[in-house]
């Protein structure tokens, strides 16, 4: 079986910084909610039936195709640094990670799929790409979710499609989201006019960690909030055509008129924040986000050349607290942390 620790130095395949508009697309990710049918949604289901779903689609992924290509984590048995791990790691959702009784995740080898049980639904089937692959990304998932439904049966209405715990998901289950890195928009000090615009398409905007998150360092996630009524592929063309395409547009324009017009400006915001990157004894999470999100920028932009994109995806995700204590092989308190993670990034900077 493998070990949550197998994967920590590493990160997921989908964080590679490849795909098609990868300088500002980081991700795209397709998320279905199903139910099984015939037993209570999760939220009013006791521990017996939790227990009783848990065991059903553990059982209906370890006994079909999919086991090959998965490894299994009962969240009961792992710890709270475990489990906040593989949040920071976007493989599990905050609320999975935070609740009780029976639940699990099945997680395939390269980390572009996680299957969450008894979430918010009994079954949460996620798929992860890197850079603006939402088509791709559902073909994968639909097949995956096709496999578990000839072997489970879903609770599904004819006049209303899949049926799930929050009335936004009913219809196709689907949630679409991409994360943006936005640097330049927000230095223009126009993202409340963007941000506004994606909300009048209907659209939810959170930070890094979805639901319940705020943006951090730049980053936004741009997601549907209606699935009744639409396809799938309606969904996804709508969000990419009215959303994820013109707001492309616009940060590269913001880049092109900060390299134009205002260039002292923006180099003194990259060199700074590579500064104190590579100097500071210590630094906060938060802030080494907003540094770091600077330097990436600074990377595609062609004026930091000395730090490759690797370098810097790593430490996005290794400066988080969890990954940071793992990597350190202790529990540390805040101020430990903030120096760990200013000795982290100086070496991966100096190397």
């Amino acid at each position: 079986m493998k070990n949550i620790s197998d994967h920590y130095q590493e990160v997921g395949q989908w964080q590679d910084g490849s795909g098609p508009e990868s300088d500002i697309v980081i991700s795209s990710r397709v998320r279905l909610a199903r139910n099984v049918a015939g037993f209570l949604f999760f939220a009013h289901a006791g521990s017996d039936q939790r227990m009783e779903v848990y065991d059903l689609i553990r059982t209906r992924i370890t006994t079909t195709a999919l086991n090959d290509n998965f490894w299994f984590l009962n969240l009961e048995e792992l710890s709270e640094m475990e489990r906040t791990l593989l949040t920071e790691r976007h493989l599990i959702s905050t609320q999975l990670a935070q609740g009780a009784g029976a639940r699990g995740v099945a997680i395939s080898h390269d980390e572009k799929l996680a299957l969450m049980i008894n979430e918010e639904d009994h079954l949460r089937i996620q798929a992860l790409s890197s850079g603006l692959q939402l088509y791709e990304t559902y073909k994968t998932i639909s097949g995956i979710d096709d496999i578990l439904e000839e072997n489970m049966e879903y609770s599904f209405s004819p006049d209303y499609g899949y049926l799930t715990a929050c009335p936004t998901n009913v219809g196709t289950g689907i949630r679409v989201s991409v994360m943006l890195h936005l640097p330049a928009l927000k230095m223009a000090g126009q993202m409340e006019k963007v941000l506004r615009a994606a909300r009048d398409l209907q659209l939810a905007v959170r930070g890094l960690y979805g639901e319940g998150s705020e943006p951090i360092g730049d980053f936004f996630q741009i997601s549907n909030q209606i699935t009744l009524g639409k396809s799938e592929e309606h969904i996804i063309e709508e969000l990419i055509e009215f959303a994820v395409q013109p707001i492309i547009e616009y940060e590269r324009r913001a880049r092109r008129m900060l390299m134009a017009g205002h260039l002292p400006v923006l180099e003194d915001k990259i060199y700074r924040a590579l500064g104190i990157l590579t100097h500071a004894r210590i630094i906060s999470s938060d802030e080494s986000l907003y540094l770091l999100s600077y330097l990436r920028l600074g990377i595609y932009l062609g004026l930091v050349k000395h730090i490759d994109l690797e370098t810097t995806n790593k430490l996005f995700l290794f400066t988080q607290p969890a990954h940071l204590q793992t990597l350190c092989k202790k529990t540390l308190g805040t101020n430990d942390r903030d120096e760990s993670r200013a000795n982290l990034i100086r070496k991966y900077l100096s190397e």
